[in-house]
């Protein structure tokens, strides 16, 4: 469904525990990319030039992986601003999404992916209360983005 049923309590605690993660933006979203790609190297193969990289100190090092971490937690951050409203949160997810599905192909199953890890990480670093305040917001994209990806044809 299109409606996102968060409590305000659940929203700000979302927030609260994202806020925690973004506040090292670059660096946690280095580590989630670096762990993506070591525990799923398929997953390498969507970035041309990360393909080549094989060690995970090598892919911590790269701008780009840097780059592309930061935009993963930039996205996300928007997602978090706007879990009290749905029209919002929809025109980032929509466009994030079919970019993803049509331009870039890549499987949704990746979202799933990394969402996990960026709970994990969260766990590691903050304990399970905070993984478990932030599940539902990870829940919530991944839903609305596999919606997306239907109405592409996937």
């Amino acid at each position: 469904s299109s409606t996102m049923s968060f409590s305000e309590a659940e929203v700000q605690s979302a927030r609260g525990a994202w806020e925690k993660m973004y506040v090292d933006a670059e660096d946690n979203g280095t580590t989630v990319l670096v762990r993506m790609f070591t525990e799923h190297p398929d997953t390498k193969s969507y970035f041309t030039h990360f393909k080549g990289m094989g060690s995970a100190e090598e892919m911590k090092q790269s701008d780009q992986v840097r780059g592309h971490g930061k935009k993963v937690f930039t996205a996300i951050n928007d997602m978090v601003q706007h879990l009290d409203n749905s029209e919002s949160f929809l025109g980032i997810v929509n466009p994030l999404g079919k970019k993803h599905a049509t331009q870039l192909k890549i499987d949704p199953k990746n979202f799933r992916i990394i969402c996990d890890i960026i709970l994990q990480l969260m766990e590691e670093k903050f304990g399970g209360d905070c993984k478990a305040s932030f599940e539902k917001v990870t829940n919530e994209i991944c839903a609305h983005l596999n919606n997306v990806y239907k109405e592409a044809g996937w």
